[in-house]
């Protein structure tokens, strides 16, 4: 029997509008006994053919289409998809001879719906997030070396959503040589050493690449306070472009010294730099209770909510990192604050900060909205493709 999944009366409504997501409410039957990560055709309930899709029954997403298109998925149809993806890369310039970093992959956004691939100078990272996906490793493998002629490719599947989709994390080499602990990349003209092995994501956020520009624009002269700083991106850009002062405080040592060292890289003035290693929300309130004050904040916390359903608990988050951020900014002053929450939606993200801003007794304008960078783009199709949220807001 041919392996096929069936939709509920009217559930069709969404794949018609070309969004890859079936939910399990919105399945009437499968068909075929296929097994997790098996193709399946999708029909509506009336036979009408809607595409072809990944299938996980252990997943609350029970498909994920692949094509709305009577094609098959092979080699050649992940090789001309892969194709695509890494051409809009080079079509918008982001790899130039001031970056040599860059998301080649951005999941659903490309039409891949599992996958993400990072490119790292002559290193590609990769995550297989879904068992559709995790079922065509070797032919991803191949076609990426192909397509790319980068043959050190290292994988990352280390992350929670495997969990979801009954998959087990891994990590290790999918071609050529083992990394070494540290890869030294170039954004911006900027140098920066990251670890692909064991860092936080694929080792970078490289999302962030605009927005840490954006952020230079307002540092010269400014103290600068550089929350969950992780590496010390934003506090690299900040000392670059002339800040008095950065204060960066993470919870990771390992991620301070990584800092500190990438201002060293950069033959910037260590002297203007200090590191607190500890619990951010701590912290911001010890230096509220020290009556502490700065010109610019930087707020990039790492995600609070993966899912809609957590909003409420991460919205609660939000808003006293941003609350504690208001009361520490002096008169003037300018908040970058971002979340990369996938639950949480923007408009939910603008009233946290409001209502933190109101709580801090404060007046604040929105003069910029930030979002993920070009090489993680938002396919119209697909909203959720945009997770990173964030607010540019100066005090009245």
């Amino acid at each position: 029997m041919e392996k096929k999944l069936i939709l509920k009366p009217g559930r069709e409504k969404s794949l018609l509008r070309r969004h890859p997501w079936i939910f399990s409410g919105a399945v009437q039957a499968v068909t075929g006994e296929p097994g997790k990560g098996d193709t399946l055709i999708v029909e509506s309930s009336k036979g009408e053919f809607l595409g072809r899709c990944g299938y996980n029954p252990e997943s609350s997403i029970r498909g994920r289409i692949w094509t709305f298109a009577e094609e098959e998925d092979n080699a050649d149809f992940f090789l001309n998809k892969l194709r695509i993806a890494i051409t809009l890369r080079r079509d918008i310039g982001v790899l130039n001879s001031f970056n040599n970093s860059s998301r080649l992959v951005h999941a659903e956004s490309d039409g891949l719906p599992g996958l993400i691939v990072d490119q790292y100078g002559e290193h590609l990272v990769v995550q297989f997030l879904t068992a559709a996906m995790d079922a065509w490793r070797g032919e991803v493998v191949k076609a990426l070396a192909d397509l790319t002629g980068i043959h050190d490719i290292f994988e990352r599947s280390d992350v929670d959503v495997r969990k979801l989709e009954d998959l087990e994390e891994r990590v290790g080499v999918l071609s050529g040589d083992e990394p070494t602990e540290r890869l030294e990349i170039m954004e911006n003209g900027l140098k920066f050493l990251v670890d692909i092995r064991e860092g936080q994501k694929t080792g970078f956020y490289l999302d962030q690449r605009n927005n840490r520009a954006a952020m230079a624009e307002f540092a010269e002269g400014k103290s600068i306070l550089n929350c969950f700083s992780y590496t010390g991106g934003f506090t690299v850009y900040g000392l670059k472009a002339g800040a008095e002062s950065v204060l960066s405080i993470d919870s990771s040592q390992d991620a301070n010294d990584l800092a500190l060292e990438n201002i060293r890289l950069n033959g910037l003035d260590e002297s203007k730099a200090r590191f607190i290693t500890g619990d951010v929300f701590k912290k911001l309130r010890t230096l509220r209770d020290s009556s502490r004050s700065f010109d610019l904040i930087v707020l990039d916390p790492p995600k609070f909510a993966a899912t809609a359903a957590q909003a409420d608990k991460a919205a609660r988050g939000y808003k006293d990192i941003n609350l504690l951020a208001f009361k520490l900014l002096k008169p003037g002053g300018i908040l970058f604050t971002f979340s990369c929450s996938g639950g949480v939606s923007r408009e939910l993200f603008q009233k946290i900060v409001a209502d933190a801003a109101l709580d801090a007794g404060v007046e604040a304008s929105i003069i910029r909205q930030c979002s993920q960078g070009p090489d993680h783009p938002i396919a119209l199709n697909f909203p959720e493709g945009e997770y990173l949220k964030g607010l540019v807001c100066k005090l009245h």
